[in-house]
């Protein structure tokens, strides 16, 4: 990522508040109420970009959806993504108003995907590198992704991928077993505190 494409402290508090006045509009029912920003922000809010929008309430997922591949600027996306991680996960309800002072919300900004080429399982697991990389699996019509921060959770690189194919609806060992397509990415995630 480039310094004039990464995003300060500032920038991710933001986007934060961003994500979180776009969901309050949807729960508030206010729907025609535009939300202002400055229209001088620096060009890399505008640049087309993977975002994801993640929700916890008590340290546990509330909902975490978005897009890999960029479909819109950064700013679009994580309006788009704050109301889809709170209304549109299909792992769980819509997120109610009572609720909403409970959630904390993390944004995440993506790096374009790359193809990680591997020999085998073992050159595999020895390229992966826990903590920094977002990794993407894909085998036919199977496709899952975790971001980095999902290493926190599962530290170990043979149960992080095992965990990536149950979720791609793949057999747990299939990243032993078969040749999947493997994409890796970086992100800037800012949380709130």
């Amino acid at each position: 990522m480039s310094e004039s494409s990464k995003f300060t402290q500032e920038d991710g508090k933001f986007l934060i508040s961003l994500a979180r006045k776009t969901i309050e509009q949807r729960l508030t029912g206010r729907k025609n109420s535009e939300i202002r920003y400055d229209k001088t922000l620096p060009p890399r809010f505008y640049e087309k970009r993977g975002t994801f929008v993640t929700l916890t309430i008590n340290g546990m997922l509330r909902g975490c959806i978005g897009h890999i591949v960029p479909q819109e600027s950064v700013l679009e996306g994580v309006k788009e993504n704050a109301l889809n991680a709170a209304f549109r996960d299909p792992r769980f309800s819509p997120l109610r108003k009572d609720e909403l002072d409970k959630v904390k919300i993390e944004v995440s900004i993506l790096t374009d995907p790359k193809p990680l080429e591997y020999k085998d399982p073992q050159d595999l697991l020895s390229k992966l590198r826990p903590g920094i990389d977002g990794v993407i699996i894909k085998k036919g019509f199977h496709q899952a992704t975790f971001l980095p921060q999902v290493w926190e959770q599962l530290p170990q690189k043979e149960e992080f991928l095992s965990h990536l194919c149950i979720k791609a609806g793949l057999n747990a060992d299939a990243w032993r077993r078969e040749k999947l397509e493997v994409l890796t990415y970086q992100v800037q995630a800012f949380e709130e505190d």
